[in-house]
């Protein structure tokens, strides 16, 4: 019996040792690895995936599509104001490029001509503008580009399109389309937008919305300068009894000095005062913001208070 444990004990020590011997091959093998902290390798495996994706590109400045647009609509040489010749319909227009969910489109309305029901449509469809001819678009966004293609969009609410106005647009990862006024509160427009596929910015230069101008969005709402059309003073109400600017006497008061309230001046003069020493003529208040408003013009009663004049 001590013959077989002897061999046993060989055998055992002897396939220890392959193991052994095996194992040390398998390490020399293998390339020498440097340990880094969590950190680090965190830090490389970003590198990684930044150098696989590339920096992102900065995004091109949004521009109407020079090619596909309405059969009244007119564009300057930059693309980045729309107008309408004539009629009140045939002025669909389309951004250059797609637009990301989240990000804003910013227009200004440059004109506002009276006589027309309805004003300034905007919305997002997937129709590439580029693969779209020009004589093949219909008179109108809503509802006949709707209707036609994968198109969601909205009317902007009445009195929210004037002359100087400046809109916001855009839709969420929700599909909601949304939409600000100057500075006022977000509105919702409609709901239901198809995501998954990039979407153009669709505008309907329709009705009483004559004229508008791309802006970057994040400028502030009211330029240092004032728009060329809104300066035309052929574009200005005349004011009846009552209701003249005081500063002018001639053009109707119809923009509000915020946060002061004051309503007594035409948006010509309003632009002008705002734009040489941003106060209010009356209470030299600090202009922070100006509104469009109807109606005669209002006293200010208190800190934001409001109380509109008799007839």
């Amino acid at each position: 019996m001590a013959v077989p444990q002897r061999r046993q004990h060989k055998s055992a020590g002897a396939g220890a040792g392959l193991r052994l011997l095996c194992s040390s091959l398998w390490r020399c093998a293998e390339p020498p690895q440097t340990q880094f902290p969590l950190s680090a390798s965190l830090q490389a495996v970003g590198g990684v995936k930044e150098a696989v994706r590339g920096p992102k590109a900065p995004r091109e400045t949004l521009r109407f599509h020079l090619e596909a647009k309405g059969a009244q609509v007119r564009l300057d040489a930059r693309g980045s104001t729309a107008r309408r010749r004539a009629t009140f319909h045939d002025g669909i227009v389309f951004s250059q490029r797609p637009v990301r969910p989240g990000e804003r489109v910013a227009l200004r309305v440059l004109r506002h001509e009276s006589g027309w029901c309805g004003g300034l449509r905007v919305g997002f469809t997937r129709l590439d503008p580029a693969r779209v001819s020009a004589p093949s678009l219909p008179p109108f966004v809503c509802p006949d580009l709707e209707q036609q293609s994968p198109t969601w969009a909205a009317v902007l609410p009445e009195g929210c399109a004037l002359a100087g106005d400046v809109v916001r647009f855009w839709v969420t990862r929700r599909g909601r389309l949304c939409a600000t006024v100057n500075a006022g509160p977000r509105l919702l427009l409609r709901k239901g937008v198809l995501m998954g596929a990039p979407l153009w910015a669709v505008m309907d230069v329709y009705g009483t919305t004559k004229a508008i101008q791309l802006l970057d969005p994040t400028a502030s709402v009211f330029p240092s300068t004032m728009p060329r059309a809104v300066s035309d003073e052929t574009l200005q109400p005349e004011a009846t009894a009552g209701e003249a600017c005081i500063i002018c006497f001639h053009h109707a008061a119809n923009t509000c000095l915020i946060p002061c309230g004051h309503t007594h001046f035409c948006s010509y003069c309003a632009w002008r005062v705002f734009r040489d020493s941003a106060k209010c003529p009356i209470c030299r208040w600090e202009i922070k913001t100006m509104v469009p408003v109807r109606g005669p013009p209002t006293l200010r009663t208190g800190e934001g208070l409001l109380m509109r004049m008799a007839d």
